[in-house]
């Protein structure tokens, strides 16, 4: 059963990209990868994906400005995952008022971020 959700993954670390990427598609999803906020910005005023992906530490445009850009300025209820080498308390906090859905701290395990990814997507279908 292919699902083929989409997914928005920022990330502008390669290695670690590859690897969600790889993951996530063979986990069924399809995977839409951008590795900065400026391409991120472009693909969502283009296209709104079933999930969102995102490290907090991007060029040009953090996690937490496309939290604050897709709440506020895309009015999207799309569920958002931060992963974050950075996961103090203090950043994790920011994040969920924002309106992040969940985090995880790097460094992160694929399968982890699957079981993640399925449930915030469960959520969103039974809201619907």
């Amino acid at each position: 059963m292919k699902n083929q959700s989409s997914v928005l993954l920022a990330e502008d670390d390669e290695l670690l990209a590859t690897l969600i990427k790889h993951r996530l598609e063979k986990g069924g999803y399809q995977v839409i990868l951008n590795r900065d906020g400026k391409e991120v910005k472009e693909h969502l005023n283009m296209s709104i994906p079933d999930i969102i992906i995102c490290d907090i530490m991007m060029p040009y445009f953090s996690g937490m400005e496309l939290i604050d850009f897709v709440r506020n300025e895309l009015n999207s209820n799309v569920p958002i995952i931060i992963i974050s080498s950075a996961g103090n308390e203090e950043n994790v906090l920011n994040a969920f008022e924002l309106g992040a859905n969940d985090f995880l701290s790097k460094p992160i395990s694929p399968s982890e971020l699957l079981v993640r990814v399925a449930k915030e997507l469960n959520k969103t279908k039974r809201a619907d």
